[in-house]
């Protein structure tokens, strides 16, 4: 394995006044569509989407409310994933976090942009020390030997 992994990233624009980060991964080896968000603290995955990529994913509620994108509280499952990737990262058994992010992908529909299957947040981006370059539309990730 190479020192670092590079994932490609789209840089798309949200109605001239921002910008969002689109990278894919794998979710049981079937492509997905992540926005990377470096202020999310996880890695979530849309609850209703997630089931195109696991039969029946067995959740268990997670204690507590976690904040939404967009500031609003959403209730939160727990799940595993058995094979989560990026690139020629693996990562197997992810205990992985599910959320309604309908808000996301009706934002997304009423201006024409696919719908996301999740978010590519701060737990994964700072384990594997993440570098984001705009210039190169990448994403640099250096899992530990």
């Amino acid at each position: 394995m190479h020192r670092y992994i590079e994932i490609p990233i789209n840089i798309i624009n949200i109605e001239n006044d921002g910008f969002h980060l689109i990278a894919e991964g794998n979710i049981n080896g079937t492509t997905a569509r992540f926005v990377v968000d470096t202020g999310a603290s996880r890695t979530v995955f849309d609850k209703d989407k997630i089931f195109n990529y696991i039969d029946n994913p067995e959740f268990s509620k997670k204690e507590g409310i976690s904040a939404g994108i967009g500031g609003t509280d959403i209730s939160s499952f727990i799940f595993t994933i058995n094979e989560l990737s990026f690139g020629e990262l693996k990562i197997n058994d992810y205990q992985a976090v599910a959320m309604d992010l309908s808000n996301v992908n009706d934002s997304y529909a009423m201006i024409g942009l696919p719908p996301i299957d999740g978010v590519l947040g701060g737990d994964l981006l700072r384990k594997y020390n993440a570098v984001i370059s705009y210039r190169l539309k990448k994403i640099r990730l250096f899992p530990k030997k």
